[in-house]
């Protein structure tokens, strides 16, 4: 909006010259993303409260858990303003990388706030039914699948493989197989990880930092065969949407952070993963996806071994046994002693190891 209002006066006004640099628009994403929480968060925190719409706590698990109960939660409404808003300011809403990232936010949004909702406000513990959310899931990965050409008619069925030089993979069909896989995959992981104050929200800010870096490099045709990776024209906006992002929920650790005046909830969670899963998809990167987002896989490969290896002993020896004490694994390390601060602070340190390391296959390649 403000490139459509600004740059065309330029021959008029040439400071306005400077709204032709993604750089300079991300960074007025990332602070404009602050702002907006900083001035909406306090009020959104407390109408939560006024409603007594909170969090519940399960009997099971941690005991120092049972002290959040009644906290406000559905703050992923603060993240989703924090978003959409500063990406429609800055970027250039043209760009069909944009309108792709902004719909699967939104659509995900939608879709957890309508859990949340059942779940907080009509009382259903179960709130929206698992096979509904996948039924939403799966409709926005064919929305992607369709809008796919639209972004670009060469490697559209195209994935990056890591660590090789111009390593390029076209699965064909099988290439809309993984869009679904990785969006429904990714937006189940985040929500699985959002299981303590903060925790989801500063490995989300780790992992779409590096994303926004891709996108820029990607976008740059010097940059991107200087490192030897697919060049997509026009991605580089998505650097753009990357840093209100990370500015979204920085600003949203501010409330976040233990201990926590407020939770993302599903609303927060399905929708920062779905818009995690589709930036891998726009830049090709679905297989890095494993190692920037590898705390996220594994606190579900966590719940999947819980679960088959439960199932196994029951069926086995005629009782259920587990394999961790609690899954996902961020539980399982506080049964174990681990204070929650520890816990986070230490899952956020392997999501920047895990950052760097994924930055360094550029290099290798």
């Amino acid at each position: 909006m403000l490139y459509d209002l600004f740059y065309s006066l330029k021959e008029v006004f040439s400071p306005f010259n400077i709204f032709q640099y993604i750089t300079f628009r991300a960074a007025g994403a990332a602070i404009t993303a602050l702002i907006i929480n900083f001035l909406i968060g306090p009020k959104i925190i407390r109408t939560l409260s006024f409603h007594q719409i909170g969090e519940m706590i399960k009997d099971i698990g941690p005991e120092s858990h049972q002290i959040k109960k009644g906290t406000p939660t559905m703050g992923g409404v603060i993240i989703l303003l924090s978003i959409i808003l500063p990406t429609i300011l800055w970027a250039r809403l043209d760009n069909i990388y944009i309108k792709i990232i902004l719909l699967s936010t939104i659509w995900m949004g939608i879709i957890g706030f309508i859990d949340d909702y059942l779940k907080i406000i009509k009382k259903m513990p179960k709130g929206l039914i698992a096979r509904y959310k996948m039924a939403g899931l799966f409709t926005l990965s064919i929305l992607v699948c369709f809008a796919l050409p639209y972004a670009s008619s060469d490697n559209i069925t195209t994935t990056s493989i890591p660590f090789i030089a111009n390593g390029q993979m076209d699965l064909g069909w099988l290439y809309y197989i993984l869009i679904i896989i990785v969006i429904s995959g990714t937006s189940n992981a985040v929500n699985l990880t959002d299981g303590l104050d903060g925790l989801a929200t500063g490995l989300v800010s780790i992992s779409v930092l590096v994303f926004g870096a891709i996108a820029y490099i990607s976008g740059r045709i010097d940059f991107s065969n200087y490192l030897n990776i697919i060049y997509i024209p026009g991605v580089g906006e998505l650097f753009i949407f990357c840093m209100a992002l990370v500015g979204a929920c920085i600003g949203f650790l501010w409330y976040n952070a233990y201990p926590a005046s407020v939770f993302m909830g599903d609303t927060g969670s399905l929708s920062l993963g779905a818009a995690l899963g589709t930036l891998a998809i726009l830049l090709k990167k679905e297989i890095l996806l494993i190692i920037i987002g590898g705390v996220f896989v594994a606190e579900t490969i966590s719940v999947m071994i819980q679960v088959l290896y439960f199932k196994y002993t029951r069926r086995k020896k005629g009782q259920g046994k587990k394999f961790f004490k609690m899954a996902p694994l961020h539980h399982h390390y506080e049964l174990s002693g681990w204070s929650e601060n520890v816990v986070v602070v230490r899952f956020w340190i392997i999501g920047v190891l895990l950052a760097l390391m994924s930055l360094t296959t550029f290099k290798i390649q």
